[in-house]
């Protein structure tokens, strides 16, 4: 530091005249009232809203000042200072106005499934702005009773998402589960098939109530995919997560002949959903025989019988080598045929 500098630091410092005494008069309302609001102002927060609560609030606390240093102290340093901070102040009460509309969403539909869906999954704004362009930035309506889709005529050529009221998914007219507010339409279709492949509805959808929904068309939401890595992973974990919401909803309606309830989760239910070669009418089905080469479904058998043989061998083990009689070839029931008189087949086909 040159001697130039520590001169002028010690004229700033030092040279100075100092107060002979403090004045009992105060500086007037319209002063007090603009160090208040700048004290308000201060105690905004952050982000963008925090932001504009502060600058709203600094704007009319610096012309209060303003206003102060014209009027009273008559000092137009003071005021022209005042005023200037004042005007930087409104310009970026007007940017953040413009930005927040542009980040906004117009639409309160998908606004509102912005905050209930994509939000706590910490999607940008931006982001469910580029997926809602691909469905045009509209909301579909569908009345009550009115189909959205007939099995075996309706292609699948687009995906839905149901933003309010509800869906009835049936088969062949016996009903198979609901799709509630914020869940795909058609989930399982849309995954069954390649991006070249085409196909049909396999089930209908009707709808119970008024419903409102946005939807993709096939090919442009596949382009959408293919640019952006991000939205093909979230609406990959998102179809993920609904086919396996609807596949629970149908572990209740999964009953065996014998009555006890199957659950999805286990292996076990693989056998339960085999084709059978044979089948009637009414969605019922029974399989060959026991050992015969075309069936190709695993048996269950029972643990009672096994118990009962190992049982009998404790009790006469010199009979170990006695042949055991082997039952009479009977024809097994099918576990495919609910009490409903749905076929569980269909049940599980569908969505797989």
């Amino acid at each position: 530091m040159n001697s130039g500098d520590s001169t002028l630091i010690d004229s700033i410092i030092f040279n100075h005249s100092l107060c002979d005494g403090w004045t009992n008069s105060t500086e007037g309302a319209i002063y007090h009232l603009g160090n208040t609001i700048l004290f308000l102002g201060y105690m905004g927060g952050s982000g963008a809203y925090g932001a504009l609560y502060i600058f709203s609030f600094l704007a009319p606390a610096f012309l209060c000042l303003a206003l102060w240093g014209w009027l009273t102290v008559c000092a137009l340093d003071v005021f022209l200072w005042n005023l200037l901070v004042m005007l930087q102040c409104l310009a970026q009460v007007c940017h953040l106005i413009f930005r927040l509309m542009q980040d906004g969403l117009a639409n309160e539909e998908l606004s509102a499934l912005y905050t209930a869906v994509y939000l706590p999954l910490d999607v940008p704004v931006q982001v469910f702005k580029e997926i809602t362009a691909a469905s045009e930035n509209k909301a579909l309506s569908l009345a009550a009773e009115e189909t959205y889709a007939v099995e075996g005529k309706t292609p699948i050529d687009q995906l839905s998402f149901l933003i309010s009221g509800r869906i009835r998914v049936s088969l062949e007219g016996q009903f198979l589960h609901y799709i509630f507010p914020h869940q795909f339409l058609d989930s399982p279709e849309w995954e069954s098939l390649r991006p070249t492949e085409e196909g049909n509805f396999q089930v209908t959808l009707t709808a119970e109530t008024d419903c409102r929904y946005i939807s993709w068309r096939r090919r442009r939401l596949y382009l959408l995919l293919s640019k952006d890595r991000y939205i093909a992973r979230l609406f990959s974990v998102m179809l993920g997560s609904d086919i396996a919401d609807k596949l629970y909803s149908l572990n209740n309606k999964l009953f065996a002949k014998s009555g006890v309830r199957l659950d999805i989760r286990l292996p076990s239910l693989y056998h339960v959903l085999a084709p059978s070669p044979q089948g009637s009418e009414g969605g019922s089905a029974s399989s060959p025989p026991r050992g015969s080469q075309g069936d190709a479904t695993v048996m269950p058998i029972d643990p009672a019988q096994s118990n009962q043989a190992l049982e009998a061998r404790n009790v006469h083990p010199d009979q170990g080598k006695t042949p055991v009689p082997k039952p009479p070839h009977q024809r097994w029931a099918s576990d495919t045929e609910m009490p409903s008189g749905e076929d569980s087949t269909s049940l599980g086909c569908q969505l797989i």
